[in-house]
Order: structure tokens, then C-alpha cells, then sequence
């Protein structure tokens, strides 16, 4: 179960991480937000922004269905 949900489906790269980065915010610190994309570069995208913003990367829990838990 997630704290928001996101659905990004249809966007292209770079959408759904610019979505992400607007709104993950919304979630306490230790909640998860799940991104749905079925773009190939969210795969990739995802995680790396995770990296790079100091937030924990979950996983790819269900084909096209990324969860980031917020760290900050």
C-alpha cells in the first residue's frame, strides 16, 4: 500500500520524474509513493533521481509500477 499513487501512464521521458519531484513532498517522511509509467526510460530514470535527491528507490514492484519511500 502506498501514500500516493501517480499515474504517469502515456507520459514521456522526462515527465515522470518532473512529476515525482513536484509532488513526492505531499507523503510523511517514511511513505511511499508509487509512479506508474509505462515509458522504458522510467526504469532507468526512477532510481536515478532517487540517487540523486536522497530518497530510497523500492523497487519496481509490478511491471510499469515504481514505489519510492521519501527519506527527507
Amino acid at each position: 500500500m502506498t501514500d500516493l499513487e501517480l499515474d504517469c501512464r502515456g507520459m514521456l521521458c522526462p515527465l515522470p520524474v518532473i512529476e515525482l519531484g513536484k509532488r513526492y513532498a505531499e507523503v510523511p517522511v517514511g511513505g511511499l509513493v508509487a509512479v506508474l509509467a509505462d515509458d522504458v526510460a522510467a526504469r532507468t530514470d526512477i532510481p536515478a533521481w532517487c540517487r540523486m535527491r536522497g530518497q530510497e528507490f523500492v523497487g519496481e514492484l509490478e511491471p510499469g509500477r515504481y514505489v519510492v519511500r521519501r527519506a527527507t
